[in-house]
């Protein structure tokens, strides 16, 4: 049996369709959350309004476009298909399961009062970030406590899962996916993992997510048996002018192309559903600059999504994983 009568999967969140509009107001609030960024708002504020929300929504729109299902974005698509999913899982269970996104619908808030309404009297939160980060996980947490300050969660328990980068059963379902793609394509001459980036000064201070990347990264590589020198490890998602976390993807997909690689796998260990960061980013623009530097084959394998293995994880994580009260 569960610890909580009611799941809720909480990831990042996607505008509501591939126009300026409605990219300008997922970023609004996106880039508003000073969890996201650590400015002073004296000085962010202009910026964020003044330049990015006017010059950013457009083409970002151009890149969700190119990656928009018939269902919506694929974010959306894919975390709901990972909801109803694991409810059927957890039939047995009689554990509600539902999923939010933190910025954009639907809302954390919202998905909470209807899970009060239904008689959950606790529930469990799993952000969809295998690794912690202060400006992911602990947004969430954020959102929560806010909730629970002000009465409106109406449930006498909430409790939130801090992360899962070495959970047995994550590990296995991303060796799963390397595994199938493999059985069918054949490996190629490098694994390479891409993570999101993260400001560099927020390792600086403490932060852990880069430490539970490379520990992630040295996982999968043990459980295909991978070795070092058949790996990489790299950052992606640059954000304005500060340093981040590196080596970063691109640069790095390039310079492999130019020593004389042929053939690079990217898998994406640090999202569990295929996004704009995947398709768009990578399966579009990294794959253009690896082959216009000379690599010829370039393979992006597929996010967890609603996979079986990724499912029985999400299982093992809502029922026996360690969660913190909010």
């Amino acid at each position: 049996m569960p610890r909580a009568d009611g799941i809720v999967l909480v990831n990042l969140g996607t505008p509501d369709a591939p126009t300026a509009a409605a990219v300008r107001r997922y970023l609004a609030e996106f880039l508003s959350d000073p969890r996201v960024v650590e400015l002073p708002r004296l000085v962010w504020w202009p910026i964020l309004h003044g330049l990015v929300l006017r010059l950013r929504p457009a083409r970002s729109a151009k890149k969700y476009a190119a990656v928009w299902t018939p269902q919506g974005s694929p974010l959306a698509m894919h975390t709901a298909r990972q909801a109803e999913a694991l409810a059927a899982r957890l039939a047995t269970s009689g554990a509600r399961v539902a999923y939010a996104m933190r910025y954009g619908r639907p809302r954390i808030a919202d998905v909470v009062a209807q899970l009060a309404a239904q008689g959950c009297a606790t529930l469990r939160v799993i952000p969809m970030y295998p690794q912690y980060a202060r400006s992911t996980t602990q947004s969430v947490r954020d959102v929560l406590e806010a909730l629970r300050r002000a009465g409106r969660a109406r449930v006498p328990a909430l409790e939130m899962v801090e992360d899962f980068h070495q959970h047995p059963a994550y590990i296995a379902a991303l060796a799963a996916g390397v595994r199938r793609h493999w059985a069918a394509q054949g490996p190629g001459e490098i694994l390479l993992m891409s993570f999101h980036g993260l400001p560099k000064r927020a390792v600086q201070r403490g932060d852990p997510y880069e430490r539970q990347c490379q520990a992630t990264a040295r996982s999968l590589a043990q459980a295909l048996e991978l070795d070092a020198s058949r790996m990489r490890v790299t950052f992606q998602s640059r954000f304005g002018p500060a340093q981040w976390l590196e080596p970063y993807t691109e640069p790095t997909l390039q310079a492999l192309a130019r020593d004389g690689l042929g053939r690079v796998d990217v898998v994406t260990p640090g999202f569990v559903a295929d996004c704009l960061e995947t398709l768009e980013e990578i399966g579009l623009g990294a794959r253009e600059a690896f082959l216009d530097s000379g690599g010829q084959e370039f393979h992006l394998l597929p996010c967890l999504n609603d996979s079986a293995e990724w499912i029985e994880a999400l299982a093992q994580i809502a029922l026996e994983h360690p969660a913190r009260p909010v």
